[in-house]
């Protein structure tokens, strides 16, 4: 089946819950707005499940309805891997054997991100989701630049160190900061190193949308929930595959 709806209480029903901030006192009047905009997105009937005060005149809401969309599966567009999925032993052998030598990943938040849980999460050897993190790996040798790293500093890094891949985290996301930092990068990049020779570029987190590699020049871009063995894997397999034969 490609057409299915929500499922809340019976399958099919058409049920959704949703949370949302109003700029307005906590109050009846709160509640009130909160189910009149909750009509406006296509909730009816709809319910105000919780509300509580955020400060003097903000109030945080979650509400319950009902909503006759329908979604068409088959027209859902996604990035899938296009690449194996390797256990450590098996990445270290495709970069011996065909690197020869030390596969070099930077890594670091950029701009004013001080969030290195998900950095640290792919580049540490604790890892994550009982996976170890790319320090674990033999034949990758990781620069973990950590927090609030400018630019031009990375830039520097990566030429420093001959990166192969650099990976950029961020999780600030106001105001779009981390589509402004991520296309600030890579145009750094393409202005530093000759055209074809610059390292990978790889952007992390979870408000990314995986299909904007284009649009903010880099090449991969990993969501929510990415795991460090899928960028071990892709970074092998971009770096080994584009290696001249001996």
């Amino acid at each position: 089946m490609s057409i299915i709806r929500p499922y809340g209480d019976t399958t099919g029903d058409g049920m959704v819950q949703v949370s949302f901030t109003l700029p307005i006192k906590h109050s009846k009047v709160a509640d009130g707005a909160a189910l009149q905009l909750a009509n406006k997105m296509g909730m009816e009937p709809a319910m105000v499940v919780h509300s509580k005060p955020m400060g003097d005149d903000f109030t945080f809401f979650v509400v319950y309805g009902q909503v006759n969309h329908l979604v068409d599966v088959d027209k859902v567009q996604v990035v899938e891997r296009d690449f194996p999925l390797l256990t450590p032993k098996e990445a270290n052998a495709v970069i011996k054997e065909t690197l020869r030598r030390p596969l070099v990943v930077v890594g670091a938040c950029i701009g004013t991100d001080a969030h290195t849980v998900g950095i640290d999460a792919i580049l540490n050897i604790k890892g994550f989701a009982g996976e170890k993190g790319l320090e674990y790996y033999k034949e990758i040798e990781v620069v973990n630049l950590g927090a609030q790293v400018s630019v031009p500093s990375l830039v520097e890094a990566a030429v420093t160190r001959g990166a192969d891949a650099v990976l950029v985290s961020q999780v600030v996301t106001q105001r779009d900061a981390h589509l402004l930092n991520t296309r600030e990068m890579s145009a750094a990049f393409r202005e530093a190193y000759p055209a074809g020779e610059r390292p990978l570029l790889v952007a992390g987190g979870p408000r990314f949308d995986e299909s904007m590699t284009t649009e903010l020049g880099v090449d991969r871009i990993f969501g929510r929930g990415t795991t460090p063995a899928e960028v071990a894997s892709y970074l092998v397999h971009r770096t080994t595959a584009k290696e001249p034969a001996a």
